[in-house]
């Protein structure tokens, strides 16, 4: 199928890819399908799309999710046979819920609960962070079997509940015990999770060296770490059966290796991410030939940790859900590590990384993963390393500090192994990868190569690559810690680009890279942004191989940063542009900053210093926009009660020089129909600086507003 088939059944809500010609499909193979909230039929409100850091619709997964008061619904029509959901949510930060779930119209007995418990991240010392992590998944066996076109809906009680994607699966029946292998419930685990099974897994593993320990189905508590694990295989009767309750599973610093974990969930009760902890699955090693398949694994800060020796260590077929942290790091010395077909989501730093600290990472690869909404970094990282491999993943969704794919020499510590080698990146494809980087105060690409703290000298071939909908560009070289050291040795041979948002190149480091049948379509600003920094640190040349089209031009301001949509169609023209930018006003009162106004949440709010009219609100949109509509808003509660300001509207282009926009008017705010009120711009209004003027409040002595929304559309 072509890649761009592909790419309408992502958009169409089906997280599944199928592959371009004559190349292997990106992402794993997967046991279930994913439909997404907007896609569905709904009672509720679709929010998104939004790319800005810190709102609940930019870590959904097509960054849209439905939003449910209680009482109202999302409906899904089943796209294949299943007897099993996943249900990727959030609820507002301190609260719980559940919902209630119908198949074809009938309510079960059961409900999914829903709790905000293992959301609402805050990692304060990483520069640039904000609180994050807002999603969760939870999971229910349906007990009876629905078939394709079939209704399955999810109705909010007891709390607000956004629903970004459901998960349909079909279930195998659990399996049977294996034969001589030693029960762990012949050793006194409680399946029924109530009493401690440490010491009953502890004795297992003991007596089975050499052969299987059987977790048959039921809930096991275990209350700390296992240690010592070698030439043993650790077996469940599958993921959705044999569930182990422990945020700690395996901690050791070394092994002799044979070890084998399979077909079974461990579910963590991680809550914040204190890297000081090894709330991992596992922590360090689990030594040669080892091997880690069909897991689920879930509320942990990181899935495996690994460190020491785990050569020619096999990782495949397994879930990765809702760490706090990576949902894999190999933490250098891993040689001949395999990673495949597994699939993460909302993991909350890189989903995959390998960071060759202490010593390189050498001849290991990521291959056909999935990975879908890391929210604090990369989907895939290399940091480092030698003969690395980063093959036919898909990845979408990333957020804040974050590319789809980063290959990098950036440290973090020493001793580090920089890149060496040959680097492979081959047959990926991204969606909506690349984001603002609050620290550098501009984007990051799809695809980064970044001499953060040292020259990239390895050679580095990105080949197959499909890029579609980044919100920025898709091929950054940028040397991020700021001294300018080189991007050399670079090729990039064979390349879809669709609908990116700035340039298909982001080129600002000293280098070289050859391109060749790099085609793009609909780039949102120019071919090439070609600006090194530090300004006099070199060049990046830029050479021509071949096959390349769509992507000539180049940017020519290298004092500005070009903003999506300025050469194309504005690929979001309905976004609000004043959401998250920055925002000062002539006083406040209190906690009631001018930044409330803008950060997309409607129930807080500026409040002017009182009893001093006239006062004004301003916000910086970052360039001249074409403004044609403000939406003002006032908190929704009924306890607002109704009132009119008095509002004049000014823009200007320099924030020196201001000229008034629509006149002074009174504006109706009304809890009865929303407390908003729209303020219509003539046609031809450009502006960087909007300015919103209060002079009068007929229900409290100052400006107040909730949220100063601006539009480009009517």
């Amino acid at each position: 199928m072509p890649a761009t088939v592909m790419v309408a059944a992502l958009s169409a809500g089906l997280l599944t890819a199928t592959a371009p010609t004559a190349h292997a499909a990106a992402g794993a193979t997967l046991p279930f399908t994913s439909v997404e909230a907007e896609s569905a039929t709904t009672t509720g409100t679709r929010i998104g799309p939004d790319h800005t850091q810190g709102t609940l619709a930019s870590e959904a997964s097509g960054r849209q999710a439905v939003q449910l008061a209680s009482g109202r619904r999302v409906e899904f029509t089943v796209p294949r046979a299943a007897n099993a959901v996943n249900v990727a949510y959030s609820v507002p930060d301190g609260q719980s819920g559940t919902l209630n779930v119908y198949v074809n119209g009938t309510r079960l007995a059961k409900t999914l609960p829903v709790t905000s418990k293992y959301s609402y991240i805050d990692t304060s010392w990483i520069p640039g962070a904000k609180t994050h992590h807002f999603f969760d998944n939870a999971r229910l066996l349906l007990g009876q079997n629905v078939q394709a076109g079939d209704k399955v809906a999810f109705e909010a009680a007891g709390a607000q509940v956004t629903v970004d994607v459901a998960d349909f699966e079909q279930v195998a029946a659990a399996a049977g015990q294996p034969a001589g292998s030693v029960s762990v419930t012949s050793k006194g685990a409680d399946p029924t999770g109530n009493g401690d099974s440490t010491q009953a897994f502890r004795d297992a593993i003991s007596a089975a060296q050499g052969g299987v320990v059987w977790i048959p189905p039921g809930d096991y508590r275990l209350t700390s770490a296992l240690s010592g694990i070698q030439n043993v295989t650790l077996q469940g009767a599958g993921s959705w059966h044999s569930v182990v309750h422990s945020s700690r599973f395996i901690d050791q610093s070394g092994s002799s290796g044979g070890v084998h974990i399979k077909d079974f969930a461990v579910v963590g009760e991680v809550t914040e991410r204190v890297d000081s902890n090894p709330d991992n699955f596992v922590n360090g090693s689990l030594g040669r030939g080892s091997s880690v398949s069909g897991m689920w694994l879930q509320h942990l800060k990181v899935g495996l940790w690994l460190m020491g020796d785990n050569d020619s260590l096999v990782i495949e077929n397994n879930r990765f859900l809702d760490m706090t942290a990576d949902g894999l790091n190999l933490n250098g010395n891993a040689r001949g590590v395999r990673v495949r077909n597994n699939f993460l989501r909302n993991q909350g730093d890189d989903a995959l990384a390998m960071w060759s600290l202490y010593a390189p990472d050498t001849n290991s690869s990521f291959e056909n993963n999935t990975i879908s909404q890391p929210n604090l970094a990369n989907g895939i990282a290399i940091y480092g390393g030698t003969d690395i491999a980063v093959k036919n993943n898909l990845v979408s969704d990333t957020n804040a500090l974050g590319s789809g794919i980063a290959i990098s020499n950036q440290k973090f510590l020493d001793p580090f192994s920089p890149l060496a080698g040959t680097i492979t990146v081959d047959g990926n494809t991204l969606v909506r990868t690349g984001a603002m980087n609050p620290n550098w105060n501009h984007p990051m690409g799809a695809l980064r190569v970044d001499s953060y703290d040292s020259a990239i000298n390895a050679t580095v071939n990105i080949t197959n690559t499909t890029i579609t909908d980044s919100p920025y560009s898709a091929f950054e070289f940028v040397s991020g810690g700021g001294q300018g050291y080189p991007v050399r040795n670079v090729t990039v041979d064979g390349a879809t680009v669709r609908n990116t948002g700035t340039v298909v190149v982001q080129a600002e480091a000293q280098g070289a890279a050859t391109f060749r049948n790099v085609t793009a379509a609909g780039v949102g600003a120019a071919g090439v942004y070609n600006c090194p920094y530090p300004a006099n640190s070199g060049t990046f040349a830029l050479t021509d191989g071949g096959g390349n089209s769509g992507w000539s031009t180049t940017w020519s301001d290298c004092s500005t940063w070009p903003q999506p949509g300025q050469g194309n169609a504005d690929p979001d023209p309905n976004r609000n542009l004043a959401k998250g930018r920055p925002a000062t006003a002539t006083g406040s009162q209190d906690v009631y900053t001018p930044g409330k106004a803008v950060d997309g949440d409607a129930n807080s709010y500026w409040e002017s210093a009182n009893s001093a009219f006239p006062q004004s609100w301003t916000v910086d949109l970052g360039s001249v926009e074409a403004v044609r509509r403000l939406v003002l808003k006032l908190p929704p509660s009924s306890a607002w009660g109704a009132r009119t300001q008095t509002i004049t509207v000014l823009g200007s282009t320099d924030n020196t020089t201001y000229a008034t926009v629509a006149g002074a008017q009174g504006y109706r705010f009304d809890p009865a129909t929303g407390n908003t009120a729209t303020v219509s711009l003539p046609s031809g209004t450009g502006l960087r600086y909007l300015r919103v003027s209060v002079s009068a409040n007929t229900g409290w002595p100052a400006g107040q507003f909730s949220e100063v929304e601006a539009y480009s559309t009517p």
